[in-house]
């Protein structure tokens, strides 16, 4: 991985120690926005697409990386409770470690594409969902749409009250709350969400508690992984990582696709989750998005900041260029370190335990870890078990709660809300009321939250299928839209062709097997070498081609178009840049 560069003696590119410290909570710096000057429609600009133009700034100077880490961290909150111990330890018990590969290069793949999230934000200040509205205000309508659709059942929050009921005891217990009789998990649950809540009232910058809460609890949870796999004795089971590394393309008879696919969109966070990247790191203030303002708690907060619709560009100077490639340097090592390392250790040993204890157990995530592994262990192994379980279910569900409710009020916002006169903080502040109301009203009285798993796997297929049209749309964003010197790197153009292929593969076989299995249209009955699939089935075949090859030829042609239209473009900036 990179690092931070070369010695800059006079100060022109990075931050002194005492600045840098300010990103520490979020940097945020006011401008005479109205002042600036408007870049003009020339190559060395940010496309304006179907909106308006971008104030002209010089990019800030870096800091270090021990300042800005945090928006990671939330990404990695939010992976821990999903794949990382359930989907991925579920899979890998039952199927044996011939699956690890494709957690592997979800894993690699979701590095590229949150990065690539992330680029557009750092390059202009703006969210990923205004720069999908600069191609067609449909974009971001449809991906509030699946985010609901994946996020709106409190799966995780039920999972994480059932896992701290069953660890101590209380999973049968009934209580009386208002004169109605539940069971204590429910309440549990709900007491959850209304903490949840609670949490966003205690600083005036929202983003900054949900950062350092979710620093704590990963932190906690990657810790007692590492525990319970010494104390329980399958660190051997990591001698098997590298087979299933190299078992490319192994696919084990009778797999669920469903539950494949849902792990492969949460080898990390996954569908909407991912897209909050590029809101957390504006919240932060990387790079543009130091001037694109931050939201306040309404209720608690101070003066307000304003959110500028039309972000802001740099001009293409020696010294802003130099800028932008420790920028980026520092995006990228900040969301390995935490993202990645911390994503593969935790996942890595929860398989390596259900391997250990539940080899060939073929049942859903919270089961196997209650009725299968706690009984075959000590007391003690058995309560860290649950700590661990819990405490990676509510750091999911916090960092959903967060993540659906910053992307939707900024959808809301730009789409609708601006132009109405709303005020961006009081549609957070509502979303966030009204989703977790709804979260406990669905705890409250939902039947089907008795199951919580077969929730998370809907949440999750329909999340890996989401991230088919967005994963596309980013790199055509980022090589059509951006000029020459912060478009990707080739061999991040080729990762993406890569990763629309593998999401759009994997979204075909399951639309397919729902079609034809579930609602009993045997036309589209898909085959996985396509030879076999019914014409339905072909249909969609032939719809992730175009999908492929489209964006392929756009992202070809953009970077052929824009090659040496800036000086120094290509100045440290590498294949990968």
């Amino acid at each position: 991985m990179p690092t931070e560069g070369s010695p800059d003696p006079e100060g022109t590119v990075y931050m002194s120690d005492e600045e840098g410290r300010e990103y520490r909570g979020t940097s945020y710096m006011p401008t005479a926005y109205d002042n600036l000057d408007i870049a003009p429609e020339t190559q060395e600009y940010p496309e304006r697409g179907r909106s308006g133009g971008y104030r002209v700034l010089d990019l800030p100077r870096v800091p270090k990386l021990s300042h800005v880490v945090g928006p990671s961290a939330i990404m990695l909150g939010a992976s821990l409770g999903s794949g990382e111990t359930l989907f991925w330890p579920v899979l890998v018990a039952e199927h044996g470690w011939s699956l690890y590969w494709a957690f592997f290069i979800g894993v690699i793949l979701q590095f590229v594409i949150n990065t690539e999230i992330q680029r557009w934000t750092l390059a202009t200040g703006e969210s990923i969902f205004r720069a999908f509205e600069r191609l067609h205000a449909f974009w971001p309508a449809f991906f509030l749409l699946l985010g609901f659709a994946s996020l709106g059942w409190p799966g995780w929050a039920a999972s994480a009250a059932k896992v701290g009921a069953i660890g101590v005891g209380f999973e049968e217990l009934r209580v009386s709350v208002a004169g109605v009789e539940m069971v204590a998990w429910r309440v549990f649950g709900i007491v959850l969400m209304a903490l949840i809540w609670l949490t966003y009232h205690v600083t005036p910058v929202m983003y900054n508690v949900v950062e350092r809460i979710q620093v704590v609890l990963v932190t906690t949870a990657a810790g007692l992984a590492v525990v319970l796999s010494v104390a329980l004795g399958s660190v051997a089971q990591l001698g098997n990582v590298p087979g299933g590394i190299v078992s490319v393309g192994t696919i084990p008879p009778g797999s669920d696709l469903a539950v494949f696919l849902g792990g492969l969109a949460y080898a990390g966070a996954g569908g909407y989750l991912n897209l909050s990247q590029s809101l957390w790191v504006r919240e932060k203030g990387y790079a543009m998005g130091r001037y694109q303002g931050r939201i306040k708690n309404p209720v608690v907060g101070d003066d307000p900041e304003p959110v500028r619709r039309d972000g802001f560009t740099f001009p293409p100077t020696v010294r802003n260029i130099r800028r932008w490639r420790g920028w980026w340097r520092l995006a990228q090592l900040e969301h390995f370190l935490t993202f990645v390392v911390g994503l593969v250790l935790v996942a890595t040993v929860m398989m390596a335990i259900a391997a250990e204890y539940a080899s060939g157990a073929a049942t859903d995530g919270v089961v196997m870890w209650a009725d299968t592994i706690v009984p075959k262990v000590d007391d003690i192994s058995g309560g860290l078990i649950f700590a661990m379980l819990f405490i990676s279910l509510l750091t999911t569900e916090y960092a959903i709660v967060e993540s659906f409710v910053r992307n939707s009020a900024d959808i809301v916002y730009e789409l609708y809300g601006r132009s109405a006169g709303w005020s961006l903080p009081r549609i957070f502040w509502t979303l966030l009321t009204v989703f977790v109301a709804w979260g406990i009203s669905i705890l409250a009285v939902s039947t089907s939250i008795e199951q919580p798993f077969g929730l998370l796997v809907i949440a999750a297929a329909t999340s890996g299928v989401m991230m088919w049209p967005y994963t596309a749309l980013v790199l055509v964003l980022n090589t059509r839209e951006l000029p020459e010197h912060t478009q990707p790197g080739w061999a991040r153009v080729v990762s993406l062709w890569v990763a629309t292929g593998f999401f759009g593969y994997f979204s075909v076989l399951l639309v397919g097997e729902v079609l034809s299995s579930t609602f009993g249209v045997s036309a589209f009955a898909v085959d996985p070498v396509v030879i076999g699939s019914g014409y339905g089935g072909v249909l969609l075949y032939v719809v992730y081609g175009l999908v492929q090859a489209t964006t392929m030829f756009l992202s070809v042609r953009a970077k052929r178009d824009k090659r040496g239209t800036v000086d120094g473009a290509g100045r440290d900036g590498g294949y990968f840049g």
